[in-house]
């Protein structure tokens, strides 16, 4: 299966946890300890599963799915840390995609409109007044403007694209990490990924 359907897999069915290592305490200096590829390789050398565990007292979480969230855990700090390694596992769970803004295109819009009898119209700011000959005589009137804005704003849609581009990243990084590790049982993850850029031509 892709890495996008493990992951659904993982989280969402086999509802494996997300352990997250704990930050380093500045007052102890570095931690002392096994880091989760460490532990990872010594069950698959050991060929069977530690009974007990945090989570799950009752229920089987299958052992490939507690791989698959221990790769997520290790996401590296130039992909985002633990803050895309929780994003991953969300939407993993929820069985969603990011929202990327399909079909989103900025567009010249009131900033405020008001409603009457007549329906809904334009709000106007008074920025100035003018002299005009009306019927033969000078009178003072308003210079009327509406304030307009884009929406959605270009850079809402860029945002959107910029955080696809980084969960496809995160998952590219899962993917090949799982792959070359060859640690999984039962579950053989391929290379297909989510469509690359899904908003571009072609």
């Amino acid at each position: 299966m892709g890495v996008q359907a493990a992951l659904e897999w993982a989280f969402r069915i086999e509802k494996a946890q997300l352990e997250l290592p704990e930050p380093p305490d500045p007052e102890r200096g570095p931690g002392v300890g096994f880091g989760l590829e460490y532990v990872l390789m010594q069950r698959a050398a050991l060929g069977c599963k530690v009974d007990g565990g945090q989570y799950k007292m009752g229920d089987y979480t299958h052992e490939d799915a507690e791989v698959i969230a221990a790769t997520v855990a290790g996401m590296p700090d130039s992909l985002g840390g633990r803050r895309m390694a929780i994003r991953v596992a969300e939407l993993a769970r929820a069985g969603l995609t990011p929202d990327w803004m399909p079909g989103a295109v900025p567009r010249c819009v009131p900033v405020d409109t008001r409603e009457n009898q007549h329906g809904v119209r334009a709000a106007t700011d008074v920025v100035g007044t003018e002299r005009v000959l009306s019927r033969g005589k000078w009178r003072m009137i308003e210079i009327l403007a509406c304030p307009v804005t884009f929406s959605p704003h270009p850079h809402q849609i860029e945002a959107a694209h910029r955080a696809y581009d980084d969960w496809w990243a995160a998952l590219g990084w899962i993917r090949d990490g799982l792959i070359a590790g060859g640690i999984l049982r039962d579950v053989e993850v391929t290379n297909v990924m989510p469509k690359e850029r899904p908003w571009g031509k072609g």
